[in-house]
């Protein structure tokens, strides 16, 4: 072999790094984090994730540009499709009530490479929320005292003419992420009163809107004379809920902060589905009022709530609205400083980012460090950058990183669950019975039963008629299977997305595609679906595994496909930076790395008891130390 050429066998090794799984026994109840947020705490993050600036801008921006009235049809579908990635999340968060979220999540099911990829990309998505919710904060405050600050800060600092930065400095956007980060290091249990009162006050609004709006609806604004309840017809419809899909996308805070919950296995799913359904009815109550009080087209795209109850001849209530937009705008921003440095503070905890973000503060036992870099930073971005263009990265890293969680729960639905070979100091192996005679031994291979089939093996009533893929290493068709769904599933979103557009085929062609890539998207489901399953009784598990998990990732697939190739590009290059942080420094500094340190040989002791084998014993040790085998052992 040429000089300098790596072998086969060290690439081997290398690509078994990049495959290394966290396991699953390491997600157990200590922390170092304070367990104190109750299911009505949780409620309250995801309620004030969700329901924030997109209340009072998005649904007047979706009515008045893309669907009119049926904007309500656009939250409902976009709400069940959130329910398929919400309730992955409800079972990872209730399984593995560690920080984290969707990182951690894959991390435990498909490897290390791909967990930090998601956890880097992550780590953006909330940065630049962060920062995009604080200028949307201060140009609503801004606009309430009719540009006064804007006008201000142009005349003494200047306005600025470069490209990717921001026409000025919003100092008041700095302002306001420094001081809600001020109360993010003050522990979680400070932020999560904060966001109680604010959450509060938002509801109430929200409730006076409702009322309000429906005493002053009128049913002539959905009518044929003002352009009918749909007037940009389906298309319309599916544009609106690809953006209002994005209106539910906090949930995952509270899969993120399920290692500071008190018991995260009733709690998690409990919060998600709540929180998700007080959303979806806000969203969804809110529209109807909103068309119904005023003609859909002539609704202020900007300030749609405030100005429908202007043009109504109550100008009082737009303060009220403003009210409660910026109390919900700041509980986003709170929840999102709160859940960015907790993802820094896992991946710095499992050793694929610097040991300094793995610091918890010990009198308010919080990830001061990371709260304190990533505050900066998301100030800088608020202070400095042009978010327009960045935008789109929230789309797309959200989508990413629900994609991957989906795939995860039907992974580890078809792994073995851990072995009892191998126990915990929480959970001791029961104590083997003796079997000291020859009878005992006897009687033990007569009562001998058939052991029930464990998970990722073919069902046994299937077995006469599905024979040939036991023929295949354990675990073969399962990973095939799986793989063939999400390439079908890429190959199938292709086609729905760019089937008339870019391939230009003829229809016979689309449609012969496109059955094609249906039929294998649906045997790969019937193949997954006739093997054996995990399943646990005190932990909440979706139904209807692998189909859920398949819509979501189908559905993810869709939006994705639908950005601009320039998002691609920027997103291929934040990456590219991850992927040299990971190489550089994450792959020998993990964990599981240090697992694998040289010089550690497994040993294998066996134990007898009164003549008979009762058990093997498991040890790592340096070779120097193994011992020499006895010679009156007996055989």
């Amino acid at each position: 072999m040429a000089s300098g050429l790596p072998s086969t066998a060290g690439l081997a090794r290398f690509c078994q790094k990049l495959k290394r799984l966290k396991p699953l026994e390491e997600a157990t109840m200590e922390t170092s984090l304070q367990r104190c947020l109750s299911a009505l705490d949780l409620t309250l993050l995801g309620v004030g994730s969700m329901v924030g600036s997109g209340l009072y801008v998005l649904t007047g921006t979706v009515a008045k540009e893309i669907t009119g009235p049926a904007v309500i049809v656009s939250f409902t579908v976009a709400a069940v499709a959130s329910l398929l990635a919400a309730l992955c999340y409800a079972e990872f968060g209730a399984r593995v009530p560690r920080t984290g979220s969707a990182y951690l999540f894959t991390y435990v099911s498909m490897g290390e490479l791909w967990a930090f990829l998601i956890g880097w990309n992550l780590v953006l998505e909330y940065v630049i929320a962060g920062a995009a919710v604080a200028r949307a904060w201060s140009g609503y405050l801004d606009a309430m005292f009719d540009h006064h600050i804007r006008n201000f800060t142009e005349a003494h600092v200047g306005i600025w003419q470069v490209p990717l930065l921001a026409r000025y400095p919003d100092f008041l956007a700095a302002g306001i992420l420094l001081l809600a980060s001020t109360f993010v290091s003050c522990g979680a249990r400070v932020s999560s009163w904060l966001n109680h009162t604010l959450s509060a006050i938002s509801m109430v609004v929200i409730l006076f809107i409702i009322i309000l709006g429906f005493v002053l609806a009128r049913s002539h604004n959905w009518s044929k004379e003002e352009g009918g309840f749909a007037p940009f017809g389906f298309s319309g419809i599916m544009a609106g809920t690809a953006t209002c899909f994005y209106a539910f996308v906090g949930f995952d805070v509270i899969a993120a902060s399920s290692e500071e919950a008190r018991n995260p296995k009733q709690a998690v799913p409990l919060a998600i589905a709540i929180s998700l359904g007080l959303a979806a009815s806000a969203y969804i109550l809110v529209s109807t009022v909103l068309t119904l009080m005023v003609p859909w087209h002539s609704l202020d795209p900007n300030s749609a709530l405030a100005d429908a109850f202007y043009q109504r001849g109550y100008s009082w209530a737009g303060y009220l609205v403003a009210t409660g937009s910026i109390c919900a705008m700041t509980t986003v921003l709170l929840n999102g400083l709160f859940c960015l440095p907790r993802i820094i503070y896992a991946m710095a905890a499992d050793g694929l980012f610097f040991q300094a973000f793995a610091y918890v503060h010990p009198r308010t036992q919080v990830p001061l460090v990371g709260i304190l870099v990533f505050g900066v930073l998301t100030v800088l971005v608020a202070l400095l950058l042009d978010l327009e263009a960045l935008v789109q990265f929230l789309s797309i890293g959200t989508l990413l990183a629900y994609t991957f969680v989906a795939i995860s729960i039907i992974v580890l639905r078809f792994q073995k669950a851990p072995l009892s070979s191998s126990p915990s100091p929480a959970s001791p192996r029961p104590a083997a019975k003796e079997y000291n005679s020859f009878s005992d031994h006897i009687e033990l291979v007569g009562t001998e039963q058939v052991p029930a089939p464990e998970p990722g093996q073919l069902r046994p009533a299937l077995r006469p008629y599905l024979g040939f893929l036991d023929r295949c290493s354990p675990g073969v068709a399962v990973a095939s299977a799986i793989c063939v769904l999400v390439a079908s599933a890429i190959t199938l979103g292709c086609v729905l997305i760019f089937g008339d557009s870019a391939l230009h085929l003829p229809r016979w062609g689309y449609i012969l595609l496109l059955l094609l890539c249906s039929i294998m998207f649906l045997l790969s489901l019937l193949v997954l679906g006739a093997h054996q399953q995990q399943r646990q009784q005190d932990t909440f598990q979706i139904p209807m595994v692998p189909l859920i998990p398949a819509l979501s990732i189908l559905l993810n697939i869709c939006l994705m496909l639908k950005l601009s190739y320039l998002t691609w590009v920027r997103f291929s290059i934040w990456l590219l930076v991850g992927l040299l942080v990971y190489f550089g420094y994450g792959i020998w500094h993990s964990k599981e790395n240090q697992r694998e340190l040289p010089g550690l040989t497994i040993t294998h002791y066996v134990v007898f008891s009164s003549g008979s084998l009762e058990e093997t014993v498991q040890v790592v040790q340096p070779p120097s130390q193994v011992p020499a085998q006895d010679p009156s052992s007996p055989e």
